[in-house]
């Protein structure tokens, strides 16, 4: 059977970790998106009802339109908090080091890692600061499920409804999902049963968006290239387009499906120039080529067919860079 929700594979050490312990500070990675943010809500939430102090923490910046909502629930700095028996869950990144500006203040605390990331080097698990990886999960929210399950609680509806967000929203909405993945189906029918609801969540990926982010959309698809036998497609937005259109004309998701639809497409980048000297870097593979390994090798990070980075320099710089990268793996 699929081990996606084998309740066992739940660290004892991290049951005990939390269950010995008042007070909690839940961080995650640096830019957040939904399953991160979503992860650290629904923990949080679950702590609150086991009568424990939880406060979560993100250095942001909450550049995903999708995260923006959840924006006043989270504390950009480590806020004043006794640090008597005051522990730190860092989740969906592999350690201290992903949460940004955080991770230097975290370092007083004990700290144990919930995370579904391959990249990355993890903490050695102990009693102190416990580690629980899987990187079959297509989510951290399945790993959250299972831990908020494994320390005997049942979920409310506010918290199945951020357990399926972010499980959507990783899968992109399951597409990414293989024969491999049942069991997350069985998770999803859990999360209904519940009270979240799979339409909601679609509204809330693919809803509601701008005339101005149709018509981003169409200038980032209209100067589209295509490099290596059609193996690769690459777009970029320019810096003008970021100041006009904002985080509010972004919808990734959809540019990307668009892309990876084109035949023998294998890999679509996406640069955005987001300052005059930087930009960041969206990466997509439809399933052979690992993404992360390239985002990797300039400081980033993902999943095996998602991942980004940021790069100092314009978009004809950044976008040498990452040809280069690639033709490593589509020339060898």
């Amino acid at each position: 059977m699929d081990s996606n929700l084998d309740i066992s594979e739940v660290p004892k050490e991290l049951v005990k970790y939390i269950k010995s312990c008042s007070k909690f500070i839940i961080a995650g990675h640096k830019e957040p998106d939904v399953d991160c943010v979503s992860s650290q809500l629904a923990l949080r939430s679950a702590l609150l009802r086991m009568g424990k102090t939880a406060i979560v923490c993100s250095a942001g910046p909450f550049k995903r339109p999708e995260t923006k909502e959840y924006l006043d629930k989270f504390s950009p700095i480590l806020p004043e908090i006794s640090r008597k028996d005051t522990k730190v869950i860092i989740v969906d990144c592999s350690g201290k080091e992903r949460t940004g500006d955080l991770g230097e203040t975290l370092n007083e605390f004990p700290c144990a890692v919930i995370d579904h990331h391959a990249a990355g080097t993890h903490m050695p698990s102990t009693k102190e600061a416990p580690v629980y990886v899987d990187s079959n999960a297509p989510a951290c929210a399945v790993l959250i499920y299972k831990v908020i399950i494994a320390l005997g609680l049942e979920l409310t509806e506010e918290e199945a409804s951020l357990l399926l967000f972010g499980i959507c929203t990783d899968s992109g909405f399951f597409r990414h999902l293989t024969e491999k993945n049942a069991q997350v189906f069985e998770l999803t029918a859990k999360l209904i049963a519940r009270g979240a609801s799979p339409k909601k969540t679609f509204y809330k990926m693919h809803g509601g968006k701008s005339l101005g982010s149709r018509i981003l959309m169409g200038n980032i698809l209209s100067r589209t290239e295509s490099f290596f036998d059609g193996k690769l497609l690459l777009s970029y937005e320019t810096l003008k387009e970021s100041e006009t259109y904002g985080l509010e004309g972004r919808d990734s998701d959809s540019l990307n499906q668009m892309l990876l639809s084109v035949k023998n497409a294998e890999v679509v980048v996406i640069i955005r120039q987001e300052l005059v000297d930087s930009c960041t870097v969206s990466l997509r593979s439809i399933d052979k080529v690992d993404v992360a390994q390239i985002a990797a090798s300039f400081g980033g990070g993902g999943h095996k067919n998602a991942s980004g980075l940021s790069m100092k320099g314009e978009i004809s710089f950044v976008k040498q860079k990452v040809l280069e990268a690639f033709n490593n793996i589509f020339t060898s």
